[in-house]
């Protein structure tokens, strides 16, 4: 039988108890401190790769399409049905290409502040929607684009070769001129 003098003197007790199950439920949140810390560390690195891509590459890859592929197939096209394709094509990729430029401006500011491991509110939808966009584009290059101007360019092997001297200069390293 226990007296309520009993119950007061296990009363501290109890409280170092309690305060037991608090530091335990603080542990377990630290212990998931490792984890998370490799997902922003792989976020940040995720992040700062896409800045430099995007800019460096796909920029310029949109650019040569419209400055070089695009032109070249068109003005190899045979007149009527096929131009039309070709030109209706060129056209959709590259409103296409404006609209993805779009999309990364507006994710680029996010994106910076994610690289450098600042709070961010990067839109994840907006991010899903790029990605699915850019596939979707790529897959519509891969599928129709591409193999037409294949088809087109390899009529005439200087078209073909017109096309690769161009792109090879557009790309390749500056040098300075030196002179004798």
């Amino acid at each position: 039988m226990t007296t309520p003098s009993d119950d007061a003197n296990k009363q501290p007790i109890n409280e170092f108890s309690e305060c037991h199950s608090g530091i335990l439920k603080r542990l377990d949140m630290l212990g998931e401190l490792p984890a998370l810390l490799d997902a922003a560390s792989r976020a940040r690195e995720i992040a700062a790769k896409a800045l430099e891509f995007f800019r460096e590459a796909i920029f310029e890859h949109h650019q040569d399409e419209e400055r070089e592929l695009f032109p070249a197939v068109l003005a190899s096209a045979e007149k009527g049905a096929e131009y039309d394709q070709v030109k209706a094509l060129a056209k959709r990729l590259t409103d296409e290409h404006r609209e993805l430029e779009a999309s990364w401006k507006r994710l680029e500011p996010e994106l910076k502040r994610v690289a450098k491991g600042q709070d961010s509110r990067l839109e994840i939808a907006e991010v899903e929607r790029l990605v699915a966009r850019y596939k979707a584009h790529a897959e519509l290059e891969e599928n129709e684009f591409l193999p037409l101007s294949k088809t087109i360019l390899g009529r005439n092997s200087h078209h073909m070769a017109a096309l690769g001297l161009s792109l090879h200069t557009r790309h390749a390293p500056k040098r300075p001129a030196t002179y004798i």
